[in-house]
């Protein structure tokens, strides 16, 4: 069993919060995280995705919650919307830490119903596929909090080999796909999640009966990750309307499929209207999507960028989801174009720039969008990083770095 970096702040809600939401895309690990809990908690667990237990949920959910005695675990709760105000009635007679350990593979925060019923009650915890570092059953280590503002003085030891690289990016982080010894199995890994959560997932949430046209726009947006979300653009290539188009945007961040970063901007206003940088959340299921193999990249000069970038977007959300300093993630672009790939921003407006490169060398040019980034913003602009294919942490001048893309498995 890999080890979560999540399982000790997941230990700290439920101690706490009546209600514990442990989100995440199907096949994360959600379940397994939760069965390895500490066995005296005595907790009982039921799963949703047993027809028993939906049947009684959705014809009584009152009777379904009063009948539970003592902390209990509910797996796939987003099955059974209907519970949510009987766990918010059950929470306000009783508001024992820990009473409700829910696991859902919908963002709750995208379905504002469900969120704002146990608004004050529950507290959510984000798990994403594996991280390099559970992976390589690594120290628990924030490395966004190190990158941030962490002690860079120290050389990596692990340089960035290519094949390592390579292996990393067409895995993903998904534990069964990673668990796969080839290719072959892996493809069919992919193939057959994707079925799962075409035919269940999306029939639920959003009732459609015409299906054929959501794997081509995730296919589409394969294409496009790493990139500004141009919706006119991408309407015209999925010949879908711009409202059913963004229904169906919606649809796939909410089943965690993609991810949207927004833009960073000094006035806040300007950040909900500025596009956003759209994500898929796992470098397995984009590399799949793509038809990456391990002798395609490998005879390419260089990686593709946008796997790369989406490797390290993949990488700071999975340490977000634990990070002790509360950092939010941005993209940088101006109206001319200078772009930093991630901004890291804490509570106090402080700014660390992230720039992403896939090749094992680089100079003073890839610190172009840092640079920028420090001139226009000298009093919250920390530091700037480059991440590269390299071998050592490299200071290039003040307050400017480049590090490693091994120090995400290190």
């Amino acid at each position: 069993m890999f080890p979560r970096h999540v399982h000790a702040r997941l230990n700290e809600a439920l101690a706490d919060t009546p209600v514990v939401l442990l989100n995440g895309a199907r096949q994360t690990g959600k379940s397994t995280l939760v069965k390895s809990l500490s066995p005296d908690q005595g907790r009982r667990y039921l799963t949703l995705d047993d027809r028993v237990v939906l049947a009684a949920a959705r014809n009584d959910p009152a009777g379904f919650i009063a009948g539970l005695e003592g902390p209990v675990a509910m797996d796939e709760v987003q099955r059974a919307p209907e519970l949510f105000l009987d766990i918010k009635a059950a929470v306000d007679r009783d508001r024992t830490p820990g009473r409700f350990l829910l696991t859902g593979s919908a963002n709750v925060l995208l379905l504002p119903t469900l969120a704002d019923s146990l608004a004050g009650r529950m507290e959510i915890i984000t798990l994403w596929p594996l991280s390099g570092g559970e992976m390589a059953h690594a120290a628990t280590r924030n490395r966004a909090d190190w990158l941030f503002d962490g002690d860079l003085a120290t050389p990596t030891s692990a340089p960035c080999e290519r094949a390592v690289l390579v292996e990393k990016l067409l895995s993903g982080g998904f534990p069964e796909a990673v668990a796969r010894s080839t290719a072959k199995r892996r493809a069919a890994w992919f193939d057959g999640y994707l079925q799962t959560i075409l035919q269940r997932d999306v029939r639920e949430l959003a009732n459609l009966e015409q299906l054929t046209e959501v794997p081509h726009l995730l296919q589409l947006l394969a294409t496009r990750s790493a990139s500004l979300l141009n919706q006119a653009e991408l309407s015209r290539a999925s010949r879908l309307t711009q409202t059913t188009l963004k229904r169906y945007l919606s649809l796939l961040e909410t089943l965690f499929l993609i991810v949207r970063i927004p833009a960073w901007a000094r006035n806040s206003g300007k950040r909900l209207v500025k596009s956003p940088k759209v994500f898929l959340p796992d470098t397995g299921l984009l590399a799949w999507l793509m038809d990456y193999s391990a002798e395609k990249l490998q005879a390419l000069p260089g990686l593709p960028g946008h796997l790369v970038e989406t490797h390290v977007a993949c990488e700071l959300l999975k340490h977000l989801a634990f990070s002790d300093k509360g950092l939010s993630l941005w993209h940088y672009r101006t109206q001319t174009d200078i772009e930093v790939d991630f901004v890291l921003e804490d509570r106090m407006g402080k700014l660390t720039g992230i720039e992403v490169k896939a090749s094992a060398s680089i100079d003073g040019a890839a610190f172009k969008g840092l640079r920028h980034l420090q001139d226009t913003e000298p009093q919250t602009f920390q530091r700037g990083i480059v991440l590269y294919a390299g071998s050592e942490i490299v200071p290039f001048s003040d307050r400017l770095f480049a590090v490693p893309l091994s120090h995400w498995w290190q």
